[in-house]
């Protein structure tokens, strides 16, 4: 018998940087297939994104990475657990070392099966990858458009809600955070609030003092996650945040919408916002939580 030409072992948090190389070799070869080309530069998107791969890697229950007989990495797979949810975060494997068992084994430990009351992927459109999703358990539940537009291009002269006041969020409001994102996704992200209130600007939305709402958006206009008690807050959540960018000379705001948060879309589109042609899929081993009231994390590693 052949013996395998890679070897899996877990990873560590120095490792971080290499399975960022893996992730940007990949998505920037998918993203070519389905005809929407992104070619950055990996080491300005790293310096955006290391405080994240840093938070990722603290809060893995799996992390595993698989080298090739010259000790390259060649792929990874990561996943998160909160509560009863069960999440595969990452799942990358390079495109000239793909469709050679790298996957099966990298999946087989981050996303064992049987793990997880609720088993949740953000996936890609990458077919190969969906059809493991779905012997992985899980099924596709709705598409996460990205959507991108000019903060305040649209706007018009006052809020869209005098009645909902936005404040900024501090750690003292970790248990509302927590509370409402509960309610909202049946369950919560808890010490990564702390991650987001130390690299974000973090809202709570009041309504008669009662919070109804909350959201993060970056230096760089990456709005989310937000949650809101009622759908129809969702424009005014954004209606917000769009002016928060604004203000500040954020040129774009970016999000990944979820499918049934018909509000936000039909806002957003209302804006100018345009959609992008990549696009992800929430897939889940069940139906859960009220997405007509939730924006995700972004970049979309988890919800």
């Amino acid at each position: 018998m052949t013996e395998p030409s890679f070897t899996v072992r877990a990873a560590r948090p120095d490792d971080s940087r290499a399975c960022y190389d893996v992730f940007l070799a990949a998505i920037t070869d998918l993203s070519r297939r389905v005809g929407a080309p992104w070619d950055p530069d990996a080491d300005e998107v790293w310096t955006r994104v290391e405080s994240m791969y840093a938070m990722l890697a603290e809060h893995a229950v799996e992390w595993w990475m698989a080298e090739d007989g010259h000790g390259r990495v060649i792929g990874y797979a990561r996943s998160l657990e909160r509560g009863d949810l069960f999440e595969l975060s990452e799942f990358f494997v390079l495109p000239d070392s793909q469709a050679a068992g790298v996957g099966t084994q990298l999946l087989d430990r981050a996303f064992p099966l049987g793990r997880g009351a609720v088993r949740a992927i953000i996936a890609t459109t990458d077919t190969r990858a969906l059809s493991r999703y779905y012997r992985a358990g899980t099924v596709a539940q709705f598409p996460i458009p990205a959507l991108a537009g000019t903060p305040g291009a649209k706007s018009g002269n006052g809020p869209l809600d005098r009645t909902v006041e936005a404040v900024a969020a501090t750690p003292d409001d970790l248990g509302a955070l927590r509370e409402l994102e509960r309610s909202v996704l049946d369950f919560e992200r808890g010490d990564e609030f702390r991650w987001l209130l130390e690299q974000r600007s973090g809202f709570l939305y009041r309504r008669g003092g009662e919070v109804v709402g909350s959201a993060f958006i970056s230096p760089g206009g990456g709005i989310g996650p937000a949650a809101a008690a009622d759908s129809e807050l969702m424009p005014v959540i954004l209606d917000h945040l769009e002016r928060h960018a604004a203000e500040r000379e954020i040129a774009e705001v970016t999000l990944d919408v979820p499918g049934p948060n018909v509000a936000a879309m039909r806002h957003l589109l209302a804006r100018g916002f345009k959609m992008d042609p990549f696009l992800t899929v929430l897939m889940a081993s069940r139906p859960f939580g009220q997405f007509d009231r939730f924006i995700g994390f972004s970049p979309p590693f988890v919800l």
